[in-house]
């Protein structure tokens, strides 16, 4: 069989993804992040199930080849390509699992919006697995390159979720501090459980707010070296004046040399590699979510208005994402 033929690569990729969608709800995403073998009882104890149980779904694994096995029945290595493949699974998961409500309720959407917005939301935990499986090869590699290449004394993420990308920051970066901004408590709560596990939990402070209230209050992006946005001032554009005020509090905060980094997207991008996956989430985003995608003139022009003097556009490997470095 020719496995580059299209309609076997979308068999394969709707495999791994339901395959990976239940390791990650049996809570095994840690044991398959690891580059180091685990065993079957390690498994069985990750998902709260018998070990009969966990080898069934792994021996499912090992005939996929997620996993393979190891050194005896009993013991597993993640595979070679497995992150490959999880990168790609994480775009048909958000597409289909974390934006569900949006498909469903497609026509309730088109006929009222804000009634259908107030009825049905999407479900924080699908949309957070989705765009971490994305944004593994997606969009973190640039900005860890960005962010690792400054060597920055003080971090902060803005809408930082349950504090991966920061985590990964400073475990790289041992003499830097961070700070993590988000506006779900439960975000905060497993990002503080994450930082004390990866052993940095003494240099990350986690701060329940909203991006929003940096207009107001200055102190969690004071003196910051970096400041980092990822896809979440999207959600202020609809508000100018917001927009405006959390970007100049941050041209005001950072310390001497320092820059923001903004990781967002820009609507319906017409070159081939990107155009359908643009396509996909500009419509999205404005149809069922009110939020409507700036161009990159636009976010430039904001960068501008807020004090920032030199602003590089970077696209990514997402389609349609673009890393913006301001400072100045």
């Amino acid at each position: 069989m020719n496995r580059t033929d299209s309609r076997e690569i979308a068999a394969d990729l709707a495999a791994d993804t339901a395959l990976l969608e239940i390791a990650e709800v049996l809570g095994l995403s840690a044991l398959l992040d690891r580059d180091a073998p685990f065993a079957l009882h390690e498994a069985a104890a990750a998902a709260d199930v018998p070990e009969s149980g966990a080898a069934a779904f792994l021996d499912a694994l090992v005939h996929a080849g997620l996993v393979e096995r190891g050194g005896d029945p009993h013991t597993f290595v993640p595979g070679s390509d497995l992150a490959d493949r999880r990168y790609a699974a994480g775009y048909l998961s958000w597409a289909l699992d974390a934006n569900r409500p949006y498909i469903d309720r497609a026509a309730s959407f088109l006929r009222d919006p804000a009634a259908a917005g107030a009825r049905w939301q999407r479900e924080g935990r699908r949309v957070a697995v989705s765009s971490r499986w994305i944004g593994s090869y997606g969009f973190y590699p640039g900005v860890v390159s960005e962010v690792t290449s400054r060597k920055p004394r003080r971090i902060v993420d803005l809408g930082a979720g349950a504090g991966g990308l920061l985590i990964h920051l400073l475990t790289a970066l041992p003499d830097s501090t961070g700070l993590a901004l988000d506006l779900s408590p439960a975000a905060c709560e497993e990002a503080g459980r994450a930082a004390r596990r990866a052993g940095v939990g003494d240099r990350l402070q986690v701060v329940n707010r909203s991006i929003e209230s940096l207009v107001e209050d200055h102190s969690p992006v004071h003196g910051a070296d970096v400041v980092h946005a990822g896809f979440v001032l999207h959600d202020v554009v609809g508000r100018p004046d917001v927009l405006d005020g959390v970007l100049r509090t941050c041209r005001a905060s950072l310390a001497d040399g320092g820059c923001l980094v903004v990781t967002d997207a820009v609507p319906y991008v017409g070159d081939p590699r990107e155009r359908r996956f643009s396509t996909l989430f500009t419509y999205l985003h404005a149809s069922s979510m009110d939020v409507r995608l700036p161009p990159e003139e636009e976010w430039r022009a904001a960068f501008h208005r807020a004090g920032f003097s030199d602003v590089a556009t970077t696209p990514l490997r997402m389609p349609g994402s673009r890393m913006f470095v301001a400072a100045g």
